[in-house]
């Protein structure tokens, strides 16, 4: 969430409906701003409610316009990518939701010094396929994340053993008054599931530096390997991902497995059979749900194995230790 400091935030329709005409009017026609909208289908598990406001920004002027706004008016910002790795509140959002789904926000631009610049918009499975297609290795550990380059930066995200920073040379962003900063890796303070400059700020593209080059096919290649590891090993029902981090030298996973937790439910919600630290849809699951079923399992592993497992998953516009 980023926010200026208020008091509290007004509550009332008037107030969401009068911030809505006042800054839609300094918007462009191909930015898209509208009121209650909803957001389950905007995300990888499929549940929540709406969002007070929200918008997707057609370009970095009308992004400035609806950051500084927002601050103005003292309304949370929440950046919004593919929906992975997320969970949306049933009662919805009271923010401003701001998506990267504009085409402006997926660009795909290798450079003649080797290097890669991609939009934070970028669906990481089309950065893979993109990246193959011109011979440049060492993104294929991305493959099947569920997510775009923006969400991937804010939680440096990682699979199959390679992490997102370890691609990464610079990064652009905005930051809540609307300033356009770009920062060199060396700049910024990464560590596991974590960029600090991205908590209060909304990436909008980054500098990628590939390992090497190859032929097309043996990308592909390691690509398909992947895949078939990843979907071999992760379940293929609606998901926000990996619901907990790994505590240090431990794996989240495997606390729940041994707790006897795989298939254990509350509603639609319920711990895969597949990978214990995914929390599946089965139809119609409410986040009250999974929540509920998180409470359960952060119980039953402390019970068992006297360890605290850490929502990895936002809950989005809310923060977990208020529901926990």
């Amino acid at each position: 969430m980023m926010t200026a400091t208020v008091s509290r935030l007004p509550g009332d329709v008037a107030f969401w409906d009068e911030f809505l005409a006042a800054v839609r009017q300094r918007l462009g026609e191909t930015t898209k701003f509208s009121r209650e909208e909803p957001l389950a289908a905007k995300t990888t598990i499929r549940i929540g409610g709406a969002a007070r406001l929200y918008a997707e920004p057609g370009s970095v002027r009308d992004f400035q316009t609806l950051m500084v706004a927002a601050a103005a008016a003292g309304i949370p910002v929440f950046p919004l990518g593919r929906g992975s790795n997320l969970v949306v509140p049933d009662e919805g959002v009271a923010g401003l939701v701001l998506s990267l789904a504009h085409e402006a926000w997926a660009g795909f631009e290798p450079r003649v010094d080797g290097l890669l610049w991609v939009g934070a918009g970028l669906r990481l499975k089309n950065l893979c396929g993109l990246a193959a297609k011109v011979g440049l290795t060492g993104f294929e550990f991305l493959e099947g994340i569920p997510g775009n380059v923006g969400g991937a930066l804010r939680m440096n995200a990682g699979a199959m053993g390679g992490w997102m920073f370890d691609v990464v040379e610079e990064v652009r962003f905005i930051s809540l008054d609307g300033t356009l900063r770009t920062a060199s890796r060396a700049e910024l303070h990464v560590d596991y599931r974590h960029c600090a400059e991205l908590q209060t700020a909304i990436a909008l593209g980054a500098l990628l530096r590939p390992v090497a080059p190859a032929e097309m096919e043996s990308v592909a290649r390691q690509i398909d390997v992947y895949k078939k590891k990843r979907q071999e090993s992760q379940p293929r029902d609606p998901s926000a991902g990996c619901i907990f981090k790994n505590p240090p030298g431990n794996s989240a996973g495997r606390l729940i497995d041994q707790s006897g937790l795989k298939g254990e439910r509350v509603g639609d919600a319920e711990v895969s059979p597949i990978h214990a630290n995914f929390i599946v849809n089965r139809g119609s699951a409410t986040s009250a749900d999974l929540i509920a079923l998180v409470r359960k399992i952060r119980k039953r592993v402390v019970d068992a194995h006297g360890v605290e497992l850490e929502p990895e998953v936002l809950l989005f516009g809310k923060e977990w230790r208020d529901v926990l």
